[in-house]
């Protein structure tokens, strides 16, 4: 058990870095104004919408979290029978992986003012999600032809509870790329004012800012996932078991 709560803080820890690294901390809201100096609104502070998806990876981390350890838990049961993960999860972790560097891609663009190049971007990350989704239904369906349905076993069950939970997470961020779309969509008419433009402009920077975040913690999720269904992550588990065991803690 004390490994498991060691497995669980290093990816506790592990998330609040990288979130911290990925524009949590940055103010897309300030505008350059004619004299080329920084508005700044007031105090140093985030950004209602940055705030909202840092609470919202919180929630998705802390679920993903207690299923990881529900299934970890579970597998040390006597009646656990794994079974070989599908090749093409491993594929799917490439899509997702162009995804995310897609989106990647769009916030530098955004950051710019380059609107058709973040466009260019977030479409590219949508056709890279849509992809992901459909490997993982094929995915399931290649396990049900092997006779691992979700009545197969635990096993079988935290699989497609495991990867159903992360596909709806996955299908919601598709459709949030679609309102990104549409603030570039808006940014970029002709017959918009300076002042609306400048504000355009920003609602874009700050949708495909929260859109590359959302995606990045998504793809951290499913690496981690991955790593616990295939029993790279019992290694670990086991590696530090040795160590609690060695040093007296257990």
């Amino acid at each position: 058990m004390s490994a498991i709560l060691i497995f669980l803080t290093v990816l506790a820890l592990g998330a609040g870095w990288w979130l911290s690294r990925q524009g949590l901390t940055v103010k897309p809201w300030l505008q350059v104004d004619h004299a080329g100096t920084v508005a700044d609104p007031g105090p140093s502070r985030h950004s209602p919408a940055q705030l909202g998806l840092g609470l919202f990876l919180a929630v998705v981390g802390s679920l993903f979290a207690l299923l990881i350890s529900a299934y970890i838990i579970r597998a040390e049961a006597g009646d656990w029978r794994g079974f070989p993960l599908p090749w093409i999860v491993w594929a799917n972790t490439l899509t997702l992986l162009a995804a995310s560097l897609a989106l990647e891609w769009a916030r530098s663009a955004a950051q710019r003012g380059a609107l058709a190049v973040a466009r260019t971007g977030v479409i590219a990350g949508s056709g890279a999600a849509l992809l992901f989704v459909t490997g993982q239904l094929v995915a399931w369906a290649s396990l049900t032809e092997s006779g691992y349905d979700i009545s197969s076993g635990p096993a079988g069950s935290f699989f497609y509870l495991m990867t159903a939970a992360h596909g709806l997470h996955v299908v919601g961020g598709i459709f949030a790329l679609g309102r990104t779309l549409g603030h570039i969509r808006r940014a970029d008419q002709d017959n918009l004012g300076w002042q609306e433009r400048k504000e355009q402009a920003g609602l874009v920077r700050i949708s495909v800012d929260l859109a590359a975040t959302y995606w990045l913690f998504m793809l951290f999720v499913w690496v981690v996932l991955l790593l616990v269904l295939s029993g790279w992550a019992g290694a670990f588990l086991a590696l530090c078991g040795q160590i609690l065991s060695g040093s007296g803690l257990t």
